[in-house]
């Protein structure tokens, strides 16, 4: 039985302006569902160019988003708030979901800083942390950065703060982009629990548990 207050924690952390369960696993794609998805993509899912930590130019939609499982976050190098926190709590998640990082599960972290965090910085940022495979950090033009940033709801709503990168919203959001599953939670919440609510949007659902370090 899962904790009923980790369900109550998960309803008040998820940021969701993503449908919630418009597809199953054992449905076919309705014209209606597709149509719905392609809205959700040209709403929250830009399809800009970014660069990788090993200076790979990819699109945000149809390189890393399109038909999979993934988690997103803000972050930028040189942060002294919550960032390092909560890559080191990545780093744990990755551990806890083991293998299925990179070929289930995709992770980005994406620069809030694009003039400062260059690929190699970026590639500098991932191997002090001991990143493995399957975990992109990007980078790219101003613009585009924060068109992303304010497409995928990593906003506050006072005008002040928002324009503040160090405090930056901390929060990690997750989905499975073919379900039109998605949802969000603490960057910096215990690392099991973050594991677990990610394996939620996974195919197999909760039934199966993350994997131990």
């Amino acid at each position: 039985m899962h904790d009923p207050s980790r369900r109550k924690l998960l309803s008040l952390a998820v940021l969701a302006p993503f449908a919630g369960k418009a597809l199953t696993a054992n449905t076919g794609v309705t014209e209606p569902q597709a149509a719905a998805r392609e809205r959700i993509h040209k709403r929250y899912f830009p399809d800009v160019v970014l660069r990788t930590e090993d200076n790979k130019k990819v699109r945000f939609y149809e390189d890393l988003i399109k038909n999979k499982i993934v988690t997103i976050n803000f972050f930028y190098a040189k942060c002294d708030g919550v960032c390092p926190g909560i890559t080191a709590n990545l780093v744990k998640v990755q551990k806890l979901l083991g293998e299925r990082v990179g070929r289930e599960l995709f992770m980005y972290s994406i620069s809030l800083k694009p003039e400062e965090d260059t690929p190699a910085v970026l590639k500098e940022y991932a191997d002090m942390y001991e990143v493995r495979p399957g975990w992109k950090f990007l980078t790219g033009r101003p613009e585009d950065i924060e068109l992303l940033r304010r497409s995928l709801g990593f906003t506050n709503p006072d005008p002040k703060l928002d324009k503040d990168k160090s405090q930056h919203i901390g929060n990690i959001r997750y989905g499975n982009e073919p379900l039109m599953e998605w949802a969000a939670c603490p960057g910096l919440a215990h690392a099991e629990w973050i594991a677990e609510s990610i394996s939620w949007v996974f195919p197999t659902g909760k039934a199966r548990r993350p994997e131990k370090s």
